[in-house]
């Protein structure tokens, strides 16, 4: 096929900030997790599928399987979906305790 590019699991975009290697982006509606750190404004290669350990809000609790979204505001995944953008589903169940900042995430790798 003349027209094929790439399976699309990874990407490269411009970082909308800057970025550390495994952390989460949001550029318009393609959310994705940087695979190398950059400054604002360069270029990141950026994955958009695949399970990974991301950033989480402390205080939640997640349920295997429950719909996880990116709060772009505090740059961390979370279980509430009022005002964020839906990424994917949690892969572990993970509890709300302070220390707990982690959550592994299946991406939906869609827009």
């Amino acid at each position: 096929m003349r027209n094929y590019i790439q399976p699309g699991h990874a990407i490269t975009l411009l970082a909308p900030y800057d970025v550390v290697s495994g952390a989460g982006l949001l550029v318009g509606s393609i959310f994705g997790v940087a695979s190398g750190d950059a400054l604002s404004g360069a270029e990141v290669e950026t994955q958009l599928t695949g399970v990974i350990d991301l950033a989480k809000v402390a205080s939640q609790a997640w349920t295997a399987g429950a719909k996880v979204y990116w709060d772009n505001t505090a740059k961390r995944a979370t279980n509430v979906a009022s005002g964020n953008t839906l990424i994917g589903v949690a892969v572990l169940a993970v509890g709300a305790g302070a220390y707990e900042t982690v959550g592994r995430v299946r991406l939906n790798g869609s827009f």
